[in-house]
């Protein structure tokens, strides 16, 4: 279920002279990085919210594995799916271990289950558990709570990670630390990753591949050397 493929995807919202996405084909392998490139109004986080259904294509199909995401519940879709955004996302008023458990609660996991999940995340993304675990957001800082909201969106174990320029409200020095630590767990957790940016550096840093996207439409597709 961790393949992605697009097939003549276009959104087009109501009263713009143009499609916000505008005929959108092509695949992506399960396990790979793939990130979206391209200038803001590009179409390019229209194009990753339709995956998880928090925007509906007008036009064309997009198929988790074998199937048309519109055939699955939309709850069940999203807890399928892991999710990171700008921002972060987590909610103040709960502590680390309760940001990171939402998912496993949601489908049911037992007590136990969830707090080994929880702690083992935290390690996986240098939190150690027993320092981070009961803090609330508000007592960590940028570059950490964004590696709250990734062990979040890997909490449920998920074939699919979103990931909408997570690290765009960041700075220089902690970025690049993030991107490393990124590169390294997804050597190691070998998830989809659906990655959006602006950041050309960036995007040749982590793909495997990019897929270069101008006024709606995928204009380039390139496969990064790696030495």
């Amino acid at each position: 279920m961790g393949a992605i493929r697009f097939e003549s995807v276009t959104k087009q919202f109501p009263g713009l002279p143009r499609p916000a996405v505008d005929s959108c084909s092509f695949d992506v392998e399960e396990g790979s990085f793939i990130v979206l490139l391209g200038p803001s109004g590009c179409g390019k986080t229209t194009l990753l919210k339709m995956v998880n259904r928090l925007v509906e294509p007008t036009e064309g199909t997009i198929y988790l594995g074998d199937t048309d995401i519109r055939q699955l519940n939309v709850n069940t879709l999203r807890r399928q799916i892991g999710y990171v955004i700008q921002q972060t996302g987590l909610f103040p008023h709960m502590t680390v271990a309760e940001n990171v458990s939402v998912v496993p609660r949601l489908l049911g996991w037992k007590n136990e289950h969830t707090r080994e999940r929880v702690d083992e995340l935290l390690g996986l993304v240098e939190l150690p558990p027993e320092e981070y675990r009961d803090r609330y957001p508000s007592q960590m800082s940028g570059g950490q709570q964004q590696r709250v909201g990734v062990a979040r969106a890997l909490a449920g174990d998920p074939q699919v990670i979103l990931m909408d320029e997570p690290f765009g409200a960041i700075d220089a020095i902690t970025r690049a630390g993030l991107q490393n630590e990124l590169v390294a767990l997804q050597r190691q957790v070998r998830k989809t990753i659906l990655f959006v940016t602006h950041d050309v550096e960036e995007a040749l840093y982590l793909a495997d591949k990019i897929v270069v996207m101008r006024d709606g439409k995928v204009v380039h597709m390139i496969r990064p050397l790696r030495f």
